[in-house]
């Protein structure tokens, strides 16, 4: 097995103390924590309020509005009205008849910008949906929190160190606070992978040294520049392929991946060193991001998680986790434990059930934990496995191997001076329309 430089010894309690914490503290500051009731007003209604109505936040809305007890959509935001208004039709559409009793969103609760978010949380919302692209989340879900909402916010929760650090400051005012905060990683909310990591971590298949993990793909859609489109709003539609936007691939979908992994260890990488590049979607049209990366990380125990994202047609496809242990091994998204190479164990609903929709269980447990006042945090977790992602980027896009605690520690922000349309983005493109691509060996990440 290649071996990275020097393994870290340091416990997980040490790691997590003098790499997170650390560098969290100086960005605490002192507010008054109040603690809130379960909902507002006093009754059992939570008002829901949604900011980014692209088709996650769609989904994401009607599947809060599908939680038990009174539950009402009053309030959208978005960078774009024309996104709030076909969200709003997909969602009642999507409730059918329901959608007269729990949707309640006049055109005055549907605020358009850059400033949309602040007002979808000032309009007397209980819980908000932040489900904008992946760069606006630390600087939304800090407002949120200090507002005293409730959030669900969808991963990965930063692109950028700078803007983990701020969500795991809000996480810790969230808690104060007594505030619900649910995270877009639904993997941990699927009775298939609940069993399966549990009985892993209960010694299943002996000490796990070495895991693998994959989201290899298609791709996703391009919305082409149309005349008159500033370069700011040609970005925002097409979010997916700039950094202070998405983060990369690797950030926005194979963190699922990367965290189930993070999960089964029970702790985060401490380096990562890998490769990655443009060999297949090179036109200018997409951006700056690559489109395949192959990451090895270490954990602080010595064992290793290898992964792979590629988004190339014709190719091998496969999103799944998977480990090897000193006794067996596990395809972990099947749910199969193998031990001695034979089948073990195979994860089976309980009888005379269906498996249940993830994506629907996480926002259920998240209302009613809300609802019994003891609301759950899932923000740090969120924070530091957005940051593995993050980390796996630095990697591939320096080529060197990047230490965990530097990484975290990075002021390199991704993101721009001002929010507006008539600022520029970061990552502007030359005069015959090309972007600049990280160049291993030369480009610059910590």
């Amino acid at each position: 097995m290649t071996r990275l430089p020097a393994e870290d010894s340091a416990s997980r309690r040490d790691f997590l103390r003098d790499s997170t914490l650390a560098a969290v503290g100086a960005a605490l500051v002192g507010q008054v924590a109040t603690v809130h009731g379960a909902y507002a007003g006093g009754d059992d209604l939570i008002r829901v309020g949604l900011i980014g109505c692209g088709g996650r936040g769609t989904g994401a809305a009607a599947q809060a509005l599908s939680t038990k007890g009174k539950v009402k959509l009053v309030a959208m935001g978005d960078a774009f009205a024309d996104r709030i208004k076909s969200s709003l039709g997909a969602i009642q559409g999507e409730l059918g008849d329901r959608a007269k009793d729990l949707v309640d969103v006049p055109a005055e609760r549907q605020f358009v910008g850059f400033d949309a978010f602040q007002k979808v949380i000032d309009s007397g919302v209980d819980l908000v949906i932040l489900a904008t692209p992946p760069g606006f989340r630390p600087q939304q879900f800090e407002a949120a929190v200090k507002a005293g909402k409730h959030v669900f916010m969808e991963k990965p929760v930063a692109v950028d160190a700078p803007g983990v650090r701020q969500v795991l400051a809000a996480a810790e005012e969230a808690k104060k606070k007594n505030l619900g905060v649910g995270v877009g990683l639904q993997r941990h909310h699927q009775d298939s992978y609940i069993q399966t990591i549990k009985r892993l971590q209960d010694g299943a298949i002996g000490d796990i040294h070495t895991m693998r993990a994959y989201w290899n793909d298609r791709g996703v859609w391009v919305v082409e520049r149309q005349p008159g489109m500033s370069e700011m709003e040609y970005q925002m539609r097409n979010w997916y392929y700039f950094n202070w936007l998405c983060g990369d691939h690797i950030c926005e979908q194979h963190i699922h991946n990367l965290d189930v992994c993070n999960w089964l260890k029970n702790g985060y990488p401490v380096r990562a060193a890998g490769m990655g590049g443009r060999q297949v979607r090179t036109d200018k049209k997409f951006g700056e991001i690559y489109d395949h990366h192959a990451v090895e990380f270490e954990y602080a125990d010595g064992s290793r998680l290898f992964s792979q994202c590629r988004h190339i047609e014709g190719c091998w496809s496969s999103v799944s986790e998977h480990a090897q242990g000193s006794k067996g091994s596990a395809d972990i998204a099947a749910g199969i434990i193998r031990v001695n190479g034979q089948p073990d164990w195979k994860y089976q609903p309980e009888k005379g059930s269906r498996p249940k929709n993830p994506y629907q269980v996480e926002h259920d447990d998240l209302f009613a934990s809300i609802r019994a006042g003891k609301p759950i945090n899932e923000a740090e977790n969120g924070a530091l496995s957005s940051m593995t992602s993050i980390l796996g980027r630095m990697a591939t896009y320096s080529g060197k191997v990047v230490e965990w605690k530097d990484a975290l520690a990075s002021e390199m922000s991704l993101q721009p001076k001002n929010y507006d349309w008539q600022s520029n983005p970061p990552s502007m493109p030359n005069a015959e329309g090309w972007y600049a691509i990280a160049v291993p060996g030369s480009t610059r990440v910590v």
